[in-house]
């Protein structure tokens, strides 16, 4: 009876130490891959920024071709016109109530 005991302690004993020896690789691993995680945020990030400053220019482009007189962005130059003159509008407006 006492045998069994200590041999159900003794694997017991086993058991704990190969528990731990798991959870140290998996704190590890955990740790290991949170790094990797912030730094396919960080990566993520300025890949965005670069998508929305290539996509600034890609508009930009396509106005100065519009202005070009290319008539494939014809409707887009009327449309930038059209805002800008709406823009217009809205800040007379606003100074002709505001008594100026």
């Amino acid at each position: 009876m006492l045998q069994d005991l200590e041999n159900n302690f003794s694997e017991l004993e086993k058991k704990i130490l190969l528990l731990q020896k798991n959870y140290k690789n998996l704190a590890g691993k955990f740790s290991e891959l949170n790094i990797e995680h912030e730094e396919l945020k960080e990566r993520y990030d300025e890949e965005r920024k670069k998508n929305q400053v290539l996509a600034e220019e890609q508009k930009n482009i396509k106005l100065y071709s519009a202005i070009s007189g290319n008539p494939e962005h014809n409707r887009l130059m009327k449309n930038h016109i059209n805002r800008l003159v709406k823009e217009i509008d809205f800040c007379i407006a606003q100074l002709q109530n505001s008594g100026l």
